[in-house]
């Protein structure tokens, strides 16, 4: 896919009232599948977020807020969202600024602290209402460099990380002269667009059937602006300070044939946290792990160990 560029304007505006305690724009009420509601988030700067919604079965003993990956988005979820749900859990999925179902301002982001502070403001929003509930942030893939920024970046506002193929360590990167001219774009032509790398659905599921979903998907991000790609640059470096401050639980999920991630260093990496993390690598699975057989026990294993916490 060929770069090109995009006349966007630097940031979002601002809109009136858009704080992260105000409320929301009103709810849409769109089913999204297993029980899901889609609802919206608006934050503070204005800028206007969908919102997977999966109310809990019964009392919530705890509440998710998960994070997708640069290349995918809420929808691919549902399965596994409605299964939280169902084992108690208060779910929340919430589609980054310029992806999923997001259309404005595609694929471009001011900053790699704007977007930890979009995640950190939802979860804030949420805790108004049963603040005593705990709250567990999922990062998936590239996500999970949001989720271990998140208590660096807003000390003691989550109780625990689940990390699921966390991008980390990534295996799958541009190329150095393509990282060069992302440099460039940032200062000259920051909305001027380049193709993720990855963008080949063999990387993500070895079944045929997922491969063809995400080839097909409509709402898939396959190009983010220089300044996205740059921001997601900055912000490993960011990372190498705050995974000392991860001090939370966390339990990370490894595919044994992951293609994306590196699973050693990624071990090595969540080793420096504050506090072990458990982790398991599950045999023959690959990077996504929501595309594995329906049965699979990592869903399984997640809900048991945040009910092991709270």
């Amino acid at each position: 896919m060929a770069e090109h560029e995009e006349p966007l304007p630097p940031t979002p505006s601002p809109k009136k009232g858009g704080g992260a305690g105000s409320t929301p724009p009103p709810f849409l009420g769109e089913g999204v599948g297993g029980g899901g509601c889609l609802s919206a988030f608006r934050a503070s700067d204005g800028y206007s977020f969908y919102l997977r919604h999966y109310p809990p079965t019964g009392v919530p003993r705890a509440r998710l807020v998960f994070v997708h990956g640069i290349r995918s988005h809420g929808g691919w979820y549902t399965r596994s969202c409605a299964a939280f749900a169902e084992a108690g859990f208060d779910v929340y999925f919430l589609d980054r600024r310029g992806s999923g179902l997001n259309t404005a301002y595609r694929g471009d982001t001011p900053s790699f602290r704007r977007l930890i502070d979009d995640v950190a403001q939802l979860v804030q929003h949420l805790r108004v209402e049963h603040a005593k509930l705990p709250v567990f942030v999922c990062g998936i893939s590239w996500g999970g460099k949001l989720a271990v920024a998140l208590p660096y970046r807003c000390p003691q506002l989550v109780d625990g990380l689940v990390l699921l193929c966390p991008g980390l360590v990534p295996k799958v990167s541009p190329s150095l002269p393509q990282r060069a001219r992302i440099a460039v774009a940032r200062v000259s032509r920051p909305w001027k667009f380049f193709p993720i790398p990855l963008n080949e659905p063999d990387l993500f599921t070895a079944s045929p059937e997922w491969q063809r979903y995400i080839d097909t998907d409509p709402h898939g991000l396959r190009e983010a602006t220089a300044r996205f790609l740059f921001s997601s640059f900055s912000l490993d470096i960011y990372l190498k300070r705050a995974a000392k401050r991860v001090t939370v639980p966390t339990f990370l999920a490894l595919a044994e044939h992951d293609r994306i991630i590196d699973n050693a260093r990624t071990v090595a990496f969540v080793a420096r946290f504050s506090k072990t993390p458990e982790m398991v690598t599950y045999p023959g699975t690959h990077h996504t792990l929501e595309f594995e057989r329906a049965d699979h026990p990592w869903l399984g294993d997640v809900v048991r160990w945040i009910e092991s916490r709270v």
